[in-house]
This record gives structure tokens, sequence and C-alpha cells, in this order.
């Protein structure tokens, strides 16, 4: 149970940085990012990458939840569709983020 309580809470602090990104706070990044990103593409860049957070934040949410509700209900189908969300979410977070990285920055790395 408090992997559960973990797993959330690292949800929510994705979300949250997720939403200062979309905010044009790109201080959470890489500086190889903060120094390739223009100052007019920061906005942009950070609303995507942000997106790209948010998106995995929610998915480690719910895979929580649906963990927390398979120790109750002792039913391993929740636990199946909490990991296929998570890794769909993780798999679409990251490609909306490397989007961003690669058109602002010109790569990932």
């Amino acid at each position: 149970m408090v992997g559960n309580i973990v797993a959330f809470f690292v949800g929510v602090i994705c979300i949250m940085i997720g939403i200062s990104n979309t905010k044009g706070n790109i201080s959470s990044l890489h500086s190889y990012h903060r120094n390739r990103v223009s100052e007019e593409d920061r906005v942009p860049f950070g609303k995507q990458v942000g997106k790209g957070t948010i998106i995995v934040g929610i998915g480690i949410i719910v895979f929580s939840v649906l963990s927390a509700v398979t120790l109750y209900t002792e039913n391993n189908i929740f636990i199946l569709i909490g990991i296929v969300l998570l890794i769909g979410s993780i798999m679409i977070g990251l490609a909306i983020s490397f989007r961003a990285m690669i058109q602002y920055n010109k790569g990932i790395f």
C-alpha cells in the first residue's frame, strides 16, 4: 500500500512540474534544453513538454489508484488495466515531449 501512496504523490509532482512547464517555466528541464531554446520559443516549448509531463503524471496516478483497487478487491484485472494505461501514458507523454525537443532544440540530446 505504501508503494501506491508513493506512486500517487510522484504522479502529483509530475503534474505540478508539467503545469509549471506549460506556463513557460522550463527551469525543471536539463540545462541543455534551457540553453538551446530561444526566449520566444520558451512558452510554446514549455507548453508541449508540460503536456507530456502531465500525461505521464496522470498515468502514474491512475496506475496507483488501480493498484490500490486490486489490493482491496483481489481482482488482478485492475492492475493489468493500470499497467496498460501507465505504459500508454508514458509512451504518449514522452512522444509529445520528444517532439517538442526535436522541434525547438533540433534533437533530444
